[in-house]
């Protein structure tokens, strides 16, 4: 039994081809996405030339979207956004930066970004700054940068560096006062 099998397009299928284009698909594909949906047909001569007006108005679209993709890839150089999340005072947010967040950021500001245009080689979940890849098509990209940042002012850590010796010994330092031993001594009097 054959694992793939050739259909006709008759609709246009993102990463797959246009209206008219002859594709191998596998046979799950076919059956239970393409065929119901009536995306695809059984390529036969008639059927070729049933959809060739078609295709003609679906590869002036695909050109025309291309011309836009390439002009928002211009457009998207040298773009910075700022988005702030709510973290611990470690820096680490409590949720993630999404794909679906960027592309939405992208979009108020006047740019017609798709997530699923947007690639994020690792999940962020911290604050600094990042390094976003926009993949429009194969060849169509642009990088924009990500600033991550606090909702609110991060509690600085007051811990004291630890020092050790050429041994590995810890260093001892004279214990500073707190604020609250300082209030408790008695003042000296003068006299």
């Amino acid at each position: 039994m054959a694992k793939t099998v050739q259909l006709l397009l008759t609709e246009n299928v993102d990463n797959l081809g246009i209206i008219g284009d002859v594709v191998n698909v596998k046979l799950g594909y076919a059956r239970n996405y393409l065929l119901p949906r009536q995306m695809a047909t059984v390529p036969t001569d008639d059927a070729v030339q049933a959809v060739a007006e078609r295709r003609v108005e679906a590869e002036k679209m695909v050109a025309l979207h291309r011309k836009d993709r390439d002009a928002l890839c211009q457009r998207l150089t040298d773009i910075e956004i700022t988005m702030e999340r709510s973290c611990n005072n470690q820096g680490v947010l409590y949720g993630s930066v999404t794909q679906e967040d960027i592309a939405g950021a992208l979009n108020s500001l006047g740019y017609a970004v798709r997530p699923r245009d947007v690639r994020l080689p690792v999940a962020i979940k911290r604050l600094d700054s990042y390094e976003i890849l926009l993949k429009f098509d194969a060849d169509l990209e642009s990088t924009i940068k990500l600033w991550v940042t606090s909702n609110r002012e991060l509690d600085e850590d007051e811990r004291e560096e630890m020092e050790f010796d050429n041994e590995g010994n810890l260093i001892e330092k004279p214990a500073k006062k707190g604020k609250a031993e300082e209030k408790s001594e008695p003042a000296a009097s003068e006299g």
